[in-house]
C-alpha cells in the first residue's frame, strides 16, 4: 500500500484481503473517490484520520476489520461523523438522516491512531490471524481478488478477467504468497493508469515478451 503514496491522482483503489492495517499512505491521494477494503487487519477506527482530508471520497468499504467491531451501529455512525461527504458505506447508501444522527452517535477522530511495530503485508501470525486465515476458504479469497481486479480493469478501459483463468492459480500457494501476488496485480494495475499512450504501448510489448517466453518455456517442458 505504501506505493499510494507516488500517486496522488489515483481515483479508485481496492486492497481487499491483503492483510493491511495502515491508511497513512491514502493521505496523499487527493483525487481518490472509491477504496476498497474488506477483510483486512485495520484494528482501529483512527485510521480514518488518514482519510478525512480526501475531498472526493464517496465510495468506502470497509467492513470485516477488526475495527468494526461488536456494535454496527456505533461503526457506522462513527465512519459518518468522520467522512460525512461518503455516498456509500459498505455497499450500502447513506442517507441524510444518518449524517445527521452520526452527528450525535458517532465519535470525532482528532488523531491518528498510535503507531504499529507490525508492518502492511504479511505479519507475524497471531493466535487471531492464524485463526482467521485456516477459516478463510479458496472461494472466498478467489471471488474478493475476482471482483475487486475487475473493478480496476473496468476503470481502465480494460476487459473483465473470467473465472475460469482467475482460478488457475495454484491453491497451494500459501496465503503470504497469495496476498504478495495480488499486492504486485493491484500495483502494475494502478499504475497502469498513470502512464500515457507511449508507456501503455511500452507495456503492451514488455507483456508480449514475456508471455512468449512463459509460452515457450511450457513447450520445451512438455
Amino acid at each position: 500500500i505504501s506505493i499510494c503514496r507516488d500517486l496522488p491522482n489515483i481515483e479508485v483503489i481496492t486492497f481487499s484481503v491483503n492483510g493491511i492495517s495502515d491508511l497513512e499512505p491514502l493521505s496523499q491521494c487527493q483525487n481518490l473517490s472509491e477504496l476498497y477494503l474488506r477483510k483486512n487487519n485495520i484494528a482501529s477506527l483512527n485510521e480514518l484520520f488518514y482519510l478525512k482530508n480526501l475531498p472526493r471520497l464517496r465510495v468506502l468499504w470497509l467492513s470485516e476489520n477488526p475495527c468494526c467491531g461488536s456494535d454496527p451501529h456505533r461503526y457506522r455512525m462513527t465512519v459518518l461523523r468522520n467522512l460525512p461527504s461518503l455516498q456509500k458505506l459498505d455497499n450500502q447508501a447513506v442517507t441524510e438522516e444518518e449524517l445527521s444522527q452520526a452527528l450525535v452517535d458517532g465519535e470525532e477522530i482528532t488523531a491518528p491512531p498510535a503507531r504499529r511495530s507490525v508492518e502492511n503485508g504479511c505479519p507475524e501470525a497471531t493466535e487471531s490471524s492464524a485463526a482467521e486465515s485456516t477459516t478463510e476458504t479458496e472461494s472466498e479469497l478467489l471471488n474478493f481478488s475476482l471482483e475487486e481486479t475487475n473493478k480496476i480493469r473496468e476503470e481502465l478501459g480494460m476487459k473483465p478477467v473470467p473465472r475460469d483463468k482467475f482460478s488457475s492459480f495454484s491453491p497451494r500457494e500459501t496465503d503470504c504468497n497469495r496476498k504478495k501476488r495480488n499486492n504486485i496485480l493491484n500495483a502494475i494495475l494502478l499504475l497502469m493508469k498513470e502512464l500515457d499512450t507511449e508507456g501503455l504501448e511500452i507495456v503492451q510489448q514488455t507483456v508480449g515478451r514475456r508471455l512468449q517466453a512463459f509460452q515457450k518455456k511450457e513447450l520445451q517442458e512438455e
